[in-house]
């Protein structure tokens, strides 16, 4: 499947892609960033929102959430999940807002679908324009220079449509501004099984390359990719939260 195609034809399923992640780790996290660095406001937006988790955590935070994302039938499930929320069909590297927002954030790296790096320019310019005075910018990355191939990370879960397995990891040719995330979901149903490949062409950065994208717009603030603990990055992980500051 080419592109985003399996986000559609397997939206249903998205949720059980993503069981192994902590949510309410992560929203918690940038509640605590937002208090730390942010303007103090309770205006959210998430970028790349997907089904809603994080939206849905914001909510119950008392913030104002929405979200936008560029896949219908995932806002269609955000909304049912959501329907406090507002959420929009936009391209997070040229969006704009009714109104400015206190904090925006992008998670599970998808600040890396920005593909290429001028379209990534444009995503943190649409940032920039859409945070009011004093707004925070949170999203986590990843450094291509750290990168190993044969790295991946794999998970199961029941369903009652079948056992579903799923796996994804980072490819990174050594040169250029473009990585693969390669994903495999395979579904086994009454002895059956039936297997989904996928690759997203992602962009690719180095930390240092990317701060220097950000540092006209925000104060840049680089840390460990641990959603428990805030800490300064250590230079050498491979992993960051970017929390960052509108000037």
């Amino acid at each position: 499947m080419p592109g985003t195609a399996i986000y559609t034809d397997l939206s249903g399923y998205y949720d059980l892609m993503c069981a192994d992640i902590d949510y309410r780790a992560q929203s918690h996290c940038v509640h605590r960033l937002q208090k730390l660095f942010g303007n103090g406001g309770n205006r959210h937006l998430d970028l790349a929102c997907g089904t809603g988790p994080h939206v849905r955590h914001f909510l119950d935070a008392g913030y104002q959430s929405s979200g936008l994302d560029i896949n219908q039938p995932m806002l269609d499930r955000a909304a049912l999940r959501c329907p406090d929320a507002r959420f929009s069909r936009q391209d997070m590297c040229d969006f704009t807002v009714g109104q400015p927002v206190d904090l925006i954030t992008c998670f599970l790296y998808s600040i890396h679908y920005s593909a290429e790096t001028a379209r990534l320019q444009a995503c943190i310019a649409s940032v920039h324009g859409a945070l009011a005075t004093g707004g925070l910018f949170c999203f986590n990355a990843v450094d291509k220079h750290t990168i190993d191939n044969a790295s991946f990370v794999a998970h199961d879960a029941n369903h009652p449509d079948g056992l579903f397995s799923f796996s994804s990891g980072w490819h990174y040719a050594g040169a250029g501004e473009q990585q693969l995330l390669k994903l495999r979901i395979e579904r086994t149903t009454a002895g059956q099984s039936q297997t989904w490949h996928d690759e997203h062409r992602m962009v690719a950065v180095s930390f240092a390359e990317l701060s220097e994208l950000l540092q006209p717009y925000f104060d840049v603030h680089v840390l460990e990719h641990d959603y428990e603990k805030i800490l300064p990055w250590n230079g050498t992980s491979g992993n960051a939260i970017f929390a960052c500051v509108k000037l």
